[in-house]
């Protein structure tokens, strides 16, 4: 009897063993060389656009850094996060795809995990926060004259807080970061949901203060912007040039932002699912071959950021030219 109930508890320890603990070596590639090699001149080709593009945002920024708007100052550092991702974490990634297995051992998977959740929890806060100002630009006339430059530092401080303790957590013994399923990357250890009630409670933590609730922020400040904007587009049309002209600008910042946030959550809400469903659902129900898509599109989200704000911004530089144009020959005829 006792035997048979040590090897019941065995059993049972066996199924919430983390897959990258279960007899075999957990950064071996369980992909084919050839898939291997694919998505590492993926994230090459994703690594190179990223850093060039982005970095690109920031020294054209730097040049006119004593003019910039509160909203601009977020887009600045959401192209510091991304920076971050593509320079300190897509070099390992890409590394090891070459070589078809992890290289750097659990201490590089930790700092690796920790960079990545890092500067992503970064950019989504970010977002959250661009978002909101423009809610409160755009909706709410008062509060947005009160925003200045020193507030968007402050808000700056309280993100990088945010996301150095949610990245940090796990560090605590709360949680942990591990191989992804297919070996050649690491992540949040989705799976501990998997081994315990304390495990469940990391996950879902995780996923309310870093996923959800900035998403719900972010969703219900463009719906709000949106219903807005339709009920006061007539009656901008009534005011002076000056008016119209701080209207156009507000909106321009406002396109950028929903299109990055777009870009970002359709980038990573697909990581998103596969994760909760690997935390929640049966353990490795998840294909491996399936599981390193959303890796990939999510890598990506660091490269669309610079192209949106640049096509936004190449757009709005061609109607302010004709805006100066019209304005040059009101003055001539007075």
């Amino acid at each position: 009897m006792s035997g048979m109930a040590s090897d019941h508890n065995n059993s049972s320890q066996e199924e919430h063993i983390p897959h990258y603990l279960q007899k075999e070596d957990p950064f071996a590639s369980k992909l084919s060389r050839e898939a291997d090699i694919v998505a590492g001149f993926y994230l090459t080709i994703i690594g190179i656009l990223s850093t060039l593009g982005n970095g690109y945002v920031i020294f054209m920024s730097s040049k006119r850094k004593k003019k910039l708007r509160p909203a601009e100052i977020m887009t600045v550092n959401l192209a510091v996060c991304d920076l971050g991702i593509s320079v300190v974490g897509k070099p390992f990634s890409i590394i090891s795809f070459f070589c078809h297995r992890w290289m750097f051992g659990w201490i590089g998977c930790r700092w690796y995990g920790w960079a990545g959740f890092f500067f992503g929890c970064g950019s989504l806060i970010t977002m959250t926060a661009v978002s909101l100002d423009r809610y409160l630009k755009i909706c709410h006339l008062s509060y947005g004259t009160w925003l200045k430059r020193h507030h968007a530092f402050i808000c700056l401080a309280i993100i990088w807080a945010y996301a150095t303790f949610w990245a940090t957590v796990p560090f605590a013994g709360v949680g942990s970061y591990a191989p992804e399923p297919f070996g050649t990357s690491c992540t949040l250890d989705w799976w501990l949901a998997q081994a315990s009630v304390a495990g469940q409670v990391f996950v879902l933590s995780i996923l309310f203060f870093c996923l959800l609730f900035p998403t719900a922020v972010i969703v219900f400040s463009y719906v709000k912007i949106i219903l807005k904007v339709k009920s006061s587009t007539k009656e901008v049309a009534h005011y002076d040039t000056r008016i119209q002209n701080s209207h156009i600008l507000e909106m321009k910042l406002t396109k950028v932002a929903m299109l990055i946030c777009a870009g970002f959550l359709i980038a990573w809400i697909p990581y998103a699912v596969v994760s909760v469903w690997s935390a929640f659902g049966r353990p490795d129900s998840v294909p491996i071959q399936f599981s390193v898509v959303p890796t990939l599109l999510a890598k990506s989200a660091a490269m669309y950021n610079p192209i949106i704000y640049q096509v936004i911004d190449c757009k709005f530089g061609c109607c302010r030219s004709g805006g100066l144009k019209a304005k040059s020959s009101l003055k001539k005829s007075r």
